[in-house]
């Protein structure tokens, strides 16, 4: 497997927890975590990309990194893609804050009825997570309606170990 990122938390996770994203061949990631001394217990959650990212680089970039999983319906993965990828162009071009999503990924396995799409976006600090949180224009219908489509969302805040 290759790593796409290594994060760890600044509100929403353990002080002793942390999220690894990885790409390639990850089908023993976990047997292999497990066999480290100092982790205690490995889950993993097996994705693919949707509209980002678009290509398979580890992350480099310091700043705030939001991990934002959405619970959907299964049948709305394609929309829900479709609406991000249409906002991001307002709200990566705002001057209010910096922001810019890194990937839109949902479940690999879309046969049961809903499950889980995952959002990370880099910001360049709470500052700008904070004044992102208001959108207008086309930026703002879509959020709109992929907050209709969503079940349910939570948000944990990291930054990168590099």
């Amino acid at each position: 497997y290759s790593l796409w990122g290594r994060f760890v938390g600044l509100f929403g996770l353990a002080s002793n927890e942390l999220i690894l994203v990885t790409y390639g061949s990850v089908d023993s990631i976990n047997e292999s975590l497990q066999s480290l001394s100092s982790v205690g217990n490995a889950s993993s959650l097996l994705l693919q990309p949707t509209v980002r990212p678009t290509e398979d680089r580890e992350r480099t970039r310091e700043g705030l990194y939001v991990f934002r999983t959405f619970d959907i319906y299964n049948r709305d993965v394609d929309e829900v893609a479709a609406l991000s990828l249409g906002a991001w162009p307002t709200f990566e071009g705002s001057d209010q804050y910096a922001a810019e999503p890194q990937a839109l990924f949902c479940q690999s396995d879309l046969s049961a009825e809903q499950g889980t799409m995952l959002l990370v976006t880099w910001y360049d600090g709470l500052n700008s997570w904070q004044a992102s949180r208001q959108q207008g224009g086309k930026a703002g219908e879509n959020f709109g309606r992929r907050a209709q489509l969503t079940l349910s969302t939570r948000a944990t805040a990291t930054r990168l170990v590099v």
